[in-house]
């Protein structure tokens, strides 16, 4: 399907005094009109900063209208968005910021104490002075946006996808949920990730909707704005534990969401008991499946009954998107057998930023994207997660990687060796367990803990730390994480 790529500037013209933002801490909003207009003076004062042509413009901030609308100007003049993880350590933040090598770096008060920062405030400031940039049309497979997630290798990669990916993810999630013009979305879900900047976003905006932004998500106040029919809210996308915290809210009332179309729960498995909870209580709880390669993969439908037939399913592939479950030697697996889904279509990324090597790896001779996922289809083509090929686990909806944090502590002097797996957790869905061989000199735990916070971000620190005499490997010496996570479950 084709779509216009500047689904602003096509509303503008079209329905020029509806609604398209509002920011719901400030109190602001803004028509389609006056954020056509807002995304131009941006542009112009981009072009003036030379931030055209696949410039990088890096952003350190907590969620907001002016985000999106950054985002937006970017893909007018050409130049590169992207969103950084405001969670993440001064070091690690330095670390992409080296490989993505901004013209300009904008940051709000989560930036402060950097010196290498332009305030957005200021950057605002200036562009309102500004007239609307008259821009050429960009071709739409010029890369807008790069979002840096990790590898398994522990290594950031950043992933690169252009304005018709991004509209394709659009569509794709649009159409599997009910998106139209008089969808509302709430947006909470932070915009250095696909969820909080693509999925959140384009979608509605896409066709003529509106979108809902806060700084983040707060239990009690989050579920205010969901039951206040005045704001029109319609779906709310974010993780499991972010939806189990509502029906935790001391006087919560399923009837006072009944009037939303969807729940979407990403990011992690969603337990089927909190599935039915929802269910039962007449809300359409949604369970999809996506990456930032590819942004939405699978969509379920938002229907009650459905839902409840295929309990745990991540629903059926989306527009465009073609699938394969594959075994260990490439061959297609029937209905029912697990296997390694491989993707292709419109809305894949065309790989990753400056590594050749891994956008050349992620795909198989066929030009298939390898997901390392494995899920199994049933003769309906529904799509269920079985399993994560790579040691990668969700906390809190955050990815982490083992190899990261193993990464960190190999220059430890207490550590001989290590490993980290993730285990179920009631809270988080599941945390990191990190094994300690010693050295000869007896490890401080405590320390050894502190030794990671400074240099990774809180989420990737490991809940539990544990002194062991060996870590199990195989008869020619691969370490055996299936069966370390076994033995550590036992103990948390």
């Amino acid at each position: 399907m084709t779509m216009p790529t500047d689904s602003i500037a096509f509303h503008a013209r079209l329905a020029p005094h509806t609604l398209a933002a509002r920011d719901l801490l400030l109190g602001a909003q803004w028509t389609y009109a006056e954020l056509d207009a807002l995304i131009g003076r941006f542009a112009a004062l981009l072009q003036a900063r030379g931030c055209v042509d696949g410039e990088r413009v890096a952003v350190l901030a907590r969620n907001s209208v002016w985000q999106v609308a950054l985002h937006f100007a970017c893909g007018r003049v050409g130049a590169i968005y992207v969103p950084l993880n405001w969670r993440l350590s001064a070091g690690e933040l330095d670390a992409l910021l080296q490989r993505a090598e901004p013209r300009l770096f904008l940051g709000d008060d989560v930036a402060a104490g950097r010196g290498d920062v332009v305030p957005l405030i200021d950057f605002i400031e200036e562009a309102n002075a500004r007239e609307p940039a008259d821009t050429a049309p960009i071709p739409p497979d010029r890369v807008s946006l790069i979002l840096f997630t990790s590898g398994t290798s522990g290594q950031p990669k950043g992933v690169m996808l252009s304005e018709q990916n991004l509209q394709q993810v659009a569509h794709n999630f649009g159409v599997t949920t009910r998106v139209d013009a008089t969808s509302s979305f709430l947006c909470e879900a932070p915009m250095f990730h696909i969820i909080g900047l693509v999925t959140n976003v384009r979608p509605v905006l896409a066709v003529g909707g509106s979108i809902q932004v806060s700084s983040g998500f707060e239990p009690k106040r989050t579920l205010g704005w969901l039951s206040d029919q005045s704001l029109g809210i319609t779906h709310y996308v974010g993780v499991p534990q972010m939806m189990q915290a509502f029906r935790s809210q001391p006087g919560f009332d399923a009837a006072s969401l009944r009037h939303l179309t969807a729940l979407v729960s990403g990011g992690a498995p969603h337990a089927s008991e909190d599935l039915l909870g929802w269910l039962d209580d007449g809300i359409p709880m949604v369970c999809g499946f996506g990456m930032s390669e590819a942004g939405t993969v699978f969509g379920m439908s938002v229907d009650c009954a459905v839902i409840r037939n295929k309990l745990g399913a991540v629903g059926i592939s989306t527009p465009a998107v073609q699938t394969r479950v594959v075994d260990g030697d490439g061959n297609d697996c029937p209905a029912g057998v697990p296997g390694e889904l491989l993707l292709r279509g419109p809305n894949l990324s065309p790989g990753y930023w400056r590594d050749p090597q891994a956008s050349a790896e992620a795909l198989d001779e066929h030009g298939w994207f390898r997901s390392g996922d494995i899920v199994q289809r049933d003769a309906d083509g529904f799509f269920w997660v079985v399993d994560r090929k790579k040691d990668m686990f969700i906390s809190g909806g955050e990815n982490v990687y083992p190899a990261e944090i193993e990464a960190v502590l190999a220059e430890h002097p207490q550590v001989r060796e290590c490993a980290v797996v993730g285990i179920a957790d009631q809270q988080w869905g599941e945390v990191g367990y990190l094994a300690i061989v010693p050295t000869d000199e007896a490890p401080d735990l405590e320390q050894i803990r502190a030794y990671l916070v400074e240099r990774l971000a809180k989420y990737k620190v490991p809940k539990h730390l544990r002194v062991v005499e060996t870590l199990p490997r195989t008869a020619t010496g691969k370490l055996q994480k299936g069966r370390l996570k076994e033995a550590l479950a036992n103990e948390a």
